[in-house]
């Protein structure tokens, strides 16, 4: 990136060992056309911030399958062209608006996922808030952002810029499935799928709150893993094709409290039957559902939840719980801010162990 003299500019100052000027640039990477090997790393103009705004440096992002979607096309096979991908960022502030009383140069900050979504219900004009899917909301693959005061939240204290990068999207999302929609309680039975960053988030979340907790893995390696992470029983779906039985048998036949179903085709028939009656079932991401007897949803009166991230009092929230148990989020790997293409083959893989993260 070019450096220049310094110069004032609208808003407090910069500090000087960020001095900038209206025609220094920053990196980006965009999407001109789908595709992993079509992400084109570029210069462009370093963003002004608003009067309301705050410019921040990001030091790290983390990778959702959603980024995945979004490269790939999948995600909105009719988004607008070029687009800066990723939801989920991390940095400090380095300039602020004249009207902006929240925050200050130096502050560690994430902008929340859904940048209009404060509190209260999700609604259609929140959800097309969102970060890092098309050029009126684009994400965090970039050096630099200008964000509304009101759309971002504090860094943790004790996280560092990596671990922070992985919060906005994966961690809210667990958060919003247990305390929120779940309101999950001691004692009760979580039952997790997989090894991506919401399940492992949500093994994490649920120890937390004193839950007991049966967690999946199609890899030993990964079960013990999970065991050393704290989950009291583990199946591997691999080697126990019929896991939902054998959650039954590890809870008396009773079922879980919660599921958090991540899963693909086939897996919500199978977290139906482990269930208990009265039960709750969070479903996250774009699964598909595979054929599942709907009966069984209200034979069994189960409630069945979909999350869509959460909103920033919730993400405030989370953040306190996070800090008062110290809890430090799962990284799988680091990959550079250029090795991009690198780090979603790797995400596409499947083979991650919570969070992939990009440091910048």
């Amino acid at each position: 990136m070019r450096t220049a003299a310094p110069l004032s500019r609208t808003g407090h100052e910069y500090g000087p060992a960020v001095q900038i000027t209206k025609d220094d640039s920053m990196r980006a990477f965009e999407i001109p056309e789908f595709g992993i090997d079509k992400l084109n790393l570029t210069e462009r103009d370093l963003p002004t911030p608003t009067a309301n705004e705050v410019l921040i440096r990001f030091h790290a992002a983390s990778l959702n399958y959603r980024d995945h979607m979004v490269v790939t096309g999948t995600y909105n096979p009719r988004m607008k062209m070029p687009a800066i991908p990723l939801s989920d960022g991390a940095g400090e502030i380095v300039a602020v608006g004249d009207a902006v009383k929240k925050w200050k140069k130096g502050d560690r900050v994430m902008p929340i996922f859904a940048q209009q979504w404060f509190d209260g219900e999700p609604s259609e004009a929140k959800r097309r808030t969102s970060l890092g899917a098309g050029p009126q909301w684009e994400g965090v693959l970039r050096e630099f952002g200008a964000f509304h005061e009101d759309s971002v939240v504090e860094i943790p204290e004790h996280l560092t810029f990596l671990e922070a990068a992985t919060l906005p999207c994966a961690a809210i999302t667990a958060w919003n499935a247990l305390a929120v929609s779940g309101g999950l309680k001691a004692g009760e039975t979580v039952l997790t799928l997989g090894t991506g960053g919401v399940s492992i988030f949500a093994v994490q979340f649920a120890k937390m709150f004193g839950a007991r907790v049966i967690a999946t893995s199609g890899s030993d390696e990964k079960i013990e893993r999970l065991r050393s992470m704290g989950a009291d029983e583990t199946i591997n779906y691999r080697t126990r094709e019929d896991w939902d039985a054998a959650v039954l048998e590890l809870t008396g036949k009773r079922g879980v409290d919660h599921v958090v179903e991540v899963g693909g085709s086939g897996t919500l028939a199978r977290s139906l039957n482990a269930v208990r009656i009265g039960g709750h079932i969070a479903m996250i991401g774009a699964l598909t559902t595979g054929s599942f007897n709907p009966v069984h949803i209200f034979m069994k009166s189960v409630r069945l939840q979909g999350i869509f991230t959460g909103s920033r009092s919730m993400f405030e929230d989370m953040n306190r719980a996070i800090s008062v148990n110290g809890l430090r989020p799962m990284i799988d790997r680091v990959f550079g801010f250029e090795e991009i293409g690198d780090a979603l083959r790797h995400l596409e893989s499947g083979s991650h162990f919570g969070k992939i993260v990009i440091e910048y």
